[in-house]
């Protein structure tokens, strides 16, 4: 009994960390590895080094970005995007088209 007593700070100090550090962290790998897997074409990303473009094309590890003006095409890896910035899919562009109708007709 007294050397649970003795113990008991480390063991406290123990929980705390799995409660702060850890259980938080391997909630966010859960995230991130569900983002990377729900890559879809035309989703602009931005990846780890700051580049943001809209994926083109999806291979199995590999990852075609366009980006810029001049539409230049960036070969990398699944893992090298950061995080997803918007999905261009027609769901998206038909809620923003009525978005801009609604605040039409809300001016007049």
């Amino acid at each position: 009994m007294k050397t649970l007593i003795q113990f008991s700070p480390l063991i406290f100090m123990l929980v705390v960390v799995y409660l702060v550090i850890l259980l938080p962290e391997s909630k966010r790998k859960k995230q991130y590895a569900a983002m990377l897997n729900s890559l879809k074409v035309n989703d602009e990303v931005m990846t780890k080094g700051g580049i943001i473009g809209r994926i083109m094309n999806i291979q199995d590890r590999i990852i075609i970005l366009q980006t810029g003006p001049d539409k230049v095409r960036i070969k990398l890896d699944r893992t090298g995007v950061l995080n997803l910035l918007s999905a261009f899919t027609e769901h998206n562009k038909s809620a923003k088209d009525e978005n801009k109708k609604e605040e039409k007709s809300s001016d007049k």
